[in-house]
């Protein structure tokens, strides 16, 4: 197990992320919390590249629930057919549309429970929202932040929940609006998943990971070959990740 961080540590490894990027923001395109919360259950096992291409022309017609409901499932798959597992992503987003039509006045609701209740919608989802929309300093753990987590050990752990947990108990409370932000841009650009980039890492020598790329981005060789965790918001037939 490496060396868990120190409380100065993490003060220095946020501040030089925030440093870097003051003022983060999703990457998603949205109008409205409505539209980030389909963008955000779209984007499950996607880019948001793929996303935003795929709701620049949906947005433009469906940017409330009964406009979605209006639109109906042919045509709202129509809109999203080039995400990965649009059939079933199309439905979850008519039937919460309905959902939220019918027990929240076509609101989104400032609530975990009520958010999780949605169809499509996990702990992951309900926490970008929640952070995104609301200004909620919660933290989602997509395989991003799983990764930085586990690699740099400033936040260890066996599934997503661990991690959130972790980052919870550890990130300083004037970081933690925007620590979700900081360390999913960190994981997709600079400390990513096949080769991070080490040499231009703003806190390489804060990171416990111990196989660093060299300069130029020649890794030294694995110790241990890292497992790939997937996470997933409503598995097929199954209930909502937690």
């Amino acid at each position: 197990m490496p060396k868990p961080f120190t409380k100065k540590e993490i003060e220095t490894f946020f501040a030089r992320l925030k440093a870097k990027d003051p003022d983060p923001k999703t990457e998603l395109v949205y109008r409205n919390p409505y539209t980030l919360l389909v963008a955000v259950v779209l984007s499950a096992q996607a880019t948001d590249k793929g996303v935003n291409k795929a709701t620049a022309e949906l947005f433009k017609i469906a940017d409330t629930p009964q406009k979605t409901v209006a639109l109906g499932e042919a045509g709202l798959t129509q809109h999203i057919k080039t995400i990965g597992l649009y059939r079933n992503k199309a439905k979850n987003v008519i039937a919460l549309s309905k959902l939220l039509i019918e027990q929240h006045g076509a609101n989104i609701p400032r609530d975990r429970d009520a958010l999780e209740a949605l169809p499509g919608v996990g702990r992951k989802t309900a926490n970008v929202v929640l952070n995104v929309a609301f200004g909620e300093p919660t933290i989602a753990v997509d395989t991003h932040i799983f990764r930085v987590a586990n690699r740099t050990g400033i936040a260890p752990g066996k599934n997503p929940r661990e991690v959130e947990d972790g980052l919870e108990r550890v990130v300083p409370s004037e970081y933690k609006l925007h620590a979700h932000h900081w360390l999913i841009l960190h994981g997709r650009y600079t400390c990513i998943a096949r080769k991070p980039i080490c040499p231009v890492c703003v806190v390489r020598d804060l990171c416990r990971y111990p196989d660093k790329t060299k300069e130029g981005g020649t890794p030294t060789p694995l110790k241990t070959k890292p497992k790939a965790v997937k996470i997933r918001e409503r598995p097929a037939g199954g209930r909502a990740a937690r």
